[in-house]
């Protein structure tokens, strides 16, 4: 599949059902620490473009060079280690990336100039805010290598499926099968939903539709 049939596979979906859809599967791809910006009311999904960050050389590097090769659809996804001592994004890229559909950007470290991402709708994901620039602190070292992000390894291309319950990565070769799982998932919960609504007890209905195998790994 190319990007556009595999973001569309997993339309509807959100990051609870596609992170128990790969519990289920036994692939790991959580994004631990990395949250939204914002309570989003959607799910962004799209190909992730990652990027390597490591601390400046004398003479330093540059830190923002790449996003003229993001194309739209993509996730920027940006590996600082975790840093909040220092940003690896401001309003400048959130305006560049808004203008050019670049779906979201997703960083293991830290954003600023908030209230323009907040404005103009533009979703972030990281681990907090901080005003000090990463210039002349921090460089881009490699552009669409893999890269870890809040302990998941992210390759270029991978899928990236956020919202406002956080962030995970479906590694690209398993995009479908953790998309089926997950609407698999998705259909018996809201059966659950209706068995609830029709007066079944909890139990009664977990127990009719095997809730608690639902995001069990298979053995």
């Amino acid at each position: 599949m190319n990007d556009q049939q595999l973001v569309a596979i997993f339309e509807g979906l959100d990051t609870p059902g596609v992170s128990d859809a790969m519990d289920k599967l036994g692939i790991c791809g959580q994004c631990l620490g990395i949250a939204p910006l914002d309570n989003y009311r959607g799910t962004v999904v799209g190909p992730a473009f990652t990027v390597q960050y490591v601390p400046a050389a004398t003479p330093p590097g540059s830190v923002g060079d790449f996003i003229e090769d993001v194309r739209p659809g993509d996730v920027v996804v940006l590996a600082n280690a975790g840093r909040t001592d220092c940003t690896v994004w401001g309003d400048i890229m959130t305006q560049y990336a808004g203008s050019r559909g670049v779906a979201a950007t997703v960083i293991d470290g830290v954003c600023r100039d908030v209230s323009k991402a907040l404005g103009d709708g533009y979703p972030m994901f990281t681990r907090g805010r901080y005003m000090r620039t990463g210039k002349d602190r921090v460089q881009v070292a490699s552009v669409n290598q893999p890269v870890a992000i809040g302990g998941a390894r992210v390759c270029a291309r991978d899928i990236v499926v956020a919202d406002a319950n956080g962030v995970l990565v479906v590694p690209r070769d398993r995009a479908e099968a953790v998309a089926r799982t997950a609407r698999q998932i998705e259909h018996a919960e809201s059966q659950i939903r209706a068995q609830l609504e029709a007066g079944k007890t909890l139990k009664q209905a977990r127990e009719a539709l095997g809730y608690h195998q639902l995001q069990r790994k298979d053995s």
